[in-house]
């Protein structure tokens, strides 16, 4: 039977669901609090130059082939992918980086150079990372986390021990290089969490690093949410924008609409791809599921401090994507999930898509992104942000050997403040609930509501979990619940 579903937000786990509720019948409106949509993937356009807001690695294409093949379109028809080479580089000190090219060839022989022998052992453990991934992304990952025996496989039976280790132990098992270590730490930062935080399991990042490869949609990561977008309305989704969420409306215990701008908006469905912490804020309090305790005692993703910048010639020795991995690890990290404080000498990423992507940037310019991880909840302000980004442009400058600061057009900042302020975001966090083994699979957020009949959740705060690629797929788990719960 034909429902009237109510979306809050608009990022990838909303539209996914509103496609997918979408067709199966329902009638969906979708409400975004901002004047664009696309939740944390908006964009910032100035002056000829464009810079994705938000995610800017794309990451597990086979994901998004899923998504798409269930609507019989595929990525091709929205937005042209480029598998990028290099994917990355890594930055230990001036003038020494470590080049992870576009095939595991490639970057074995990078190993072999860094650690005689690495090869081999790198080989094994990519073929480890594989079975993992392919027991994960093509099966685990699509289960609600209504139960901990959807986690009860044969095939996780067998990779018991890989919950109760961690990704750091592993890792440091196999490679004594600590330049090596750190390249194959680095992907599960995607996930929120320290290495040493992180089940082992999640290996299958590293084949999805060095197996699958890194892309870039032209034009930005925005491309994805825009061919949503045109998905969504090609199945006659509603969208409004400038269309925040006042208030929940909740009847006899079950979600009967919303408040938005001071009207009424009726519903049999209420879903909310908004912050889940948030979320709970638009119902009366004896509606809440989780207490402040609860959110308090969980593991968040890091926030950011992040920089777009304009600059008036291009950048040397850099790529698409580069890390900058010349100071102490542990010390940032400790900062940001042992004793939160604005790191002393932070870790940083630059994306310069511009050199890519000629839409990023007017001829003979260059489009850069910073970003610094960290603690959410510190306090933000302008003369912090400044601090920073003077700390890294002295770093960025001597580390590849060039004058940029006299370059730069202009700059913009986006910090803890904004991530609340623009999407609601618990203390600031980027993206969501660590995926720690204590907050894995059915040990998360529920998808449904415990106490309010017909009000559901999606996103990064619930299963699967943070990124863009589990966005997609918790679009996909909700509908799924939605349907069996509700079409008769």
């Amino acid at each position: 039977m034909k429902k009237k579903i109510t979306i809050i937000g608009s990022g990838f786990s909303s539209l996914a669901a509103a496609c997918y509720l979408a067709k199966s019948g329902h009638d969906v409106t979708v409400f975004e609090k901002n004047n664009t949509i696309g939740g944390r993937a908006r964009q910032l356009t100035k002056n000829g130059f464009t810079f994705d807001i938000g995610p800017t690695w794309y990451w597990m294409p086979d994901v998004f082939e899923r998504f798409f093949a269930d609507f019989n379109t595929k990525p091709s028809d929205f937005y042209q992918l480029e598998k990028l080479n290099p994917a990355y580089s890594v930055y230990y000190g001036k003038d020494d980086y470590i080049t992870i090219e576009d095939t595991l060839d490639k970057i074995a022989i990078a190993f072999e150079k860094e650690e005689p022998g690495s090869s081999k052992t790198l080989q094994k453990f990519i073929n480890k990372a594989q079975d993992n991934y392919n027991v994960a992304i093509k099966d685990l990952v699509y289960n609600p986390g209504v139960s901990p025996f959807e986690l009860v496989t044969t095939e996780t039976f067998k990779k018991i021990g890989q919950f109760f280790s961690t990704i750091k132990k592993d890792v440091r098992k196999e490679f004594k290089n600590e330049r090596l270590v750190t390249i194959l730490e680095f992907p599960v930062l995607f996930l929120g969490a320290k290495p040493s935080d992180t089940p082992s399991f999640y290996s299958f990042m590293n084949y999805a690093d060095f197996g699958l490869g890194t892309f870039h949609p032209k034009k930005g990561m925005y491309q994805v949410i825009l061919a949503m977008e045109t998905l969504a309305k090609s199945l006659d989704v509603t969208i409004k924008t400038n269309a925040p969420i006042e208030k929940i409306l909740v009847v006899n215990k079950v979600a009967s609409g919303v408040i938005s701008n001071g009207e009424t908006y009726l519903s049999d469905v209420v879903l909310s791809g908004a912050d889940y912490h948030h979320t709970e804020t638009l119902l009366d309090p004896e509606y809440k599921q989780y207490s402040q305790a609860y959110w308090s005692s969980k593991t968040f993703a890091p926030s950011s401090l992040l920089f777009y910048v304009g600059f008036d010639k291009k950048i040397k020795n850099v790529n698409h994507h580069t890390l900058f991995f010349d100071v102490d690890f542990e010390k940032h990290a400790e900062s940001i999930y042992d004793k939160p404080a604005w790191p002393e000498n932070p870790l940083f990423y630059a994306s310069f898509p511009s050199i890519t992507d000629s839409h990023a940037a007017p001829e003979g310019k260059e489009a850069g992104i910073f970003l610094i991880p960290l603690a959410p909840g510190l306090k933000d302000n302008t003369k912090l942000r400044m601090t920073y980004f003077s700390k890294i442009m002295d770093r960025f400058e001597t580390l590849t050997s060039q004058k940029v600061r006299e370059h730069i057009l202009f700059k913009e900042s986006f910090c803890v403040n904004d991530f609340v302020k623009d999407y609601n975001s618990y203390k600031g966090n980027a993206y969501g609930m660590a995926n720690t083994l204590l907050q894995t699979a059915f040990l998360r957020p529920k998808l449904k509501s415990k106490k309010v009949n017909n009000l559901y959740f999606t996103g990064q705060l619930t299963v699967p979990g943070p990124g863009v690629p589990p966005s997609l797929i918790s679009g996909k788990l909700v509908a799924e619940l939605i349907n069996k719960h509700h079409t008769t």
